[in-house]
């Protein structure tokens, strides 16, 4: 009982979001029933929440260095355009399978070394040139949409190999890819900012960047370091992303921005920096997935309406963050 204490003590917030967790799967079985709990449901979640999940976690560490990244879906859609480009010119009808697979892997490292640049691209503008990181990620999210809809002629790029759609959307003892890609993705970033030296002078970039330059670290090397980390992880939602629609274009995912905020906000990490974990990103990017899969089985509430609930949810998680904060406060002075 006082392991349980202690482990509630420690995070009230991942706390309140198992609750939110429990209250919102009862509420969606009690509405929908066998729908909702069906395992065709179940197995579509799994290959829908992947790709917006790394885009949140992406977030995240942005946010934990009181920063932001507007950039991540125009990434992950960049590197999916330069895959289906590379792959389309480069495979022909006749093409081995074994060398198909390879070029695959060569287009899915290309993806993740291009997201490293642009990750550095941001880095360097926020760490270096000081430009404030919302500006920044704006500039670069339409120059990076820019070159997307450049080498795309704002169409649509089809006619990808049938073995990349084939792997994605397959499973592995019943589990979708994406879903172990996303878990091998968030164990790496749980690692990162709770096991490592890196995750903790980042959490302290975060709270002050002046305590962080008076503790001797590089504070520009970390902003380049967070924002590739960041880019990296759209990389592989945009890789997901391809293989899914077995498709590329530039404005893929247009609404994953603003739920990426929301899942990484409602998932406990501080917009101000130096706060939150990726546990608390997990659990709030299954919650917003069951909203979200919810909804869809409502035919008279358009996808249009979505924008508007997410704005919503968001306004209030940050309302609610607040009020908490300053409670804490409060506490903490009386204390």
């Amino acid at each position: 009982m006082d392991t349980i204490k202690n482990a509630i003590n420690r995070d009230k917030n991942l706390t309140r979001l198992l609750v939110v967790f429990l209250m919102v799967f009862v509420l969606c079985t009690v509405l929908k029933g066998s729908m909702f709990i069906s395992v065709s449901n179940f197995q579509s979640m799994g290959k829908q929440f992947p790709e917006f999940g790394l885009l949140s976690i992406a977030m995240a560490f942005t946010l934990f260095t009181a920063g932001i990244d507007l950039s991540v879906v125009a990434i992950a859609n960049l590197c999916a355009v330069l895959m289906a480009k590379f792959l389309s010119l480069l495979i022909v009808p006749d093409m081995g399978s074994s060398t198909v697979f390879m070029m695959i892997a060569a287009a899915c490292l290309m993806a993740i070394i291009v997201s490293i640049l642009c990750g550095a691209l941001n880095g360097f503008l926020i760490g270096v040139i000081g430009i404030t990181p919302i500006l920044a990620t704006l500039g670069t999210q339409a120059l990076f949409t820019g070159f997307a809809i450049v080498m795309t002629n704002g169409s649509t790029l089809g006619g990808l190999p049938k073995q990349l759609s084939a792997t994605i959307n397959s499973g592995i003892m019943g589990i979708p890819v994406p879903i172990i890609i996303f878990v091998v993705f968030a164990a790496i970033a749980a690692f990162v900012m709770s096991k490592t030296t890196l995750g903790y002078k980042l959490r302290m970039l975060g709270t002050s960047a002046k305590a962080s330059t008076f503790s001797g670290f590089d504070n520009v090397r970390l902003f380049i370091i967070n924002y590739v980390l960041s880019a990296v992880f759209s990389a592989a939602a945009g890789i997901i992303m391809l293989g899914r629609f077995n498709s590329a274009k530039a404005d893929y995912g247009a609404s994953y921005l603003m739920e990426a905020i929301l899942i990484a906000v409602l998932g406990g990490v501080d917009p101000y920096g130096g706060k939150g974990n990726i546990s608390g990103v997990i659990v709030a990017t299954i919650i917003v997935q069951m909203v979200s899969s919810w909804l869809n089985m409502y035919e008279d509430i358009s996808n249009f309406y979505r924008q508007i609930i997410w704005g919503g949810l968001l306004i209030f998680v940050l309302i609610y963050n607040y009020v908490v904060n300053e409670r804490e406060k409060r506490q903490a002075m009386k204390g």
